[in-house]
């Protein structure tokens, strides 16, 4: 399975800033290619630098929500349509931040993510666990319970077109990463879930782990069972650290 390694620039850069940073992602890519996917969720307003900056590089340029209809009175909102014309390929749905920050609940999560593979975009969804629900052993019933909610019909499509990033949300920003040990047991605890859901296409999606991941730590963390990638959001702020982490 190839891996894929995200960065998801949050509320960072402006379009001068995130057009220098993915030239610079881009250059480096194109000087020593890669085997993993690549992938930028940028603020809205500079997915289209970042999609002209990758061009001419394997790199692709990422959305960080989407609003599931066409169009409409949503007014702050962003339809599949419009990303896909600003150059976006992927989307993130039901990130941490989205569901404790900002309150969007399950279901939403759920109608985005099949709204927005139905409109031709690939999606990488966020689930994870707060430090309580860990200590108080609701981990796996949580997982479950965002993976039932948010995981479309029609598993044989999602193939291709969709990752998991599992996210412990006490360790987002917060310079806590979870022990190899619990990222493994996690990690196997998603993809059996996921097989239990899906059938044997859910060995074929990949699952990512974001928390805290940097270059120094990045090498271990993708070489763990059951981790096909890595999403990454302060560390890929710089060209070089991104680049570092890349090429763990």
């Amino acid at each position: 399975m190839q891996k894929i390694i995200a960065a998801n620039w949050k509320m960072y850069k402006t379009r001068q800033e995130a057009r220098e940073t993915a030239a610079a992602v881009a250059a480096a890519l194109n000087e020593q290619p890669t085997p993993h996917e690549v992938v930028v969720f940028a603020p809205f307003t500079a997915i289209a630098e970042v999609a002209d900056a990758f061009a001419a590089s394997q790199a692709q340029a990422g959305a960080q929500d989407v609003w599931p209809a066409v169009e409409g009175a949503f007014t702050g909102e962003i339809s599949p349509r419009m990303l896909q014309d600003a150059g976006a390929v992927w989307v993130l749905t039901g990130h941490s931040e989205r569901r404790h920050v900002l309150g969007e609940s399950d279901e939403l999560v759920g109608r985005k993510t099949a709204f927005a593979l139905e409109q031709g975009l690939k999606v990488m969804f966020c689930i994870g666990e707060k430090l309580e629900e860990r200590e108080s052993g609701q981990l796996e019933d949580v997982l479950r319970r965002q993976l039932d909610s948010g995981l479309p019909a029609g598993g044989d499509a999602l193939e291709g077109r969709f990752a998991v990033a599992y996210e412990p949300v006490w360790a987002i920003g917060t310079g806590k990463v979870a022990g190899p040990d619990e990222v493994l047991a996690t990690h196997a605890v998603v993809r059996r879930l996921l097989c239990e859901r899906l059938g044997e296409t859910g060995n074929r999606i990949p699952i990512l782990y974001g928390g805290s991941v940097k270059p120094a730590n990045a090498g271990n963390l993708i070489g763990l069972d059951n981790v096909d990638g890595l999403l990454i959001g302060g560390a890929s702020l710089d060209a070089q650290s991104f680049v570092q982490i890349i090429r763990a």
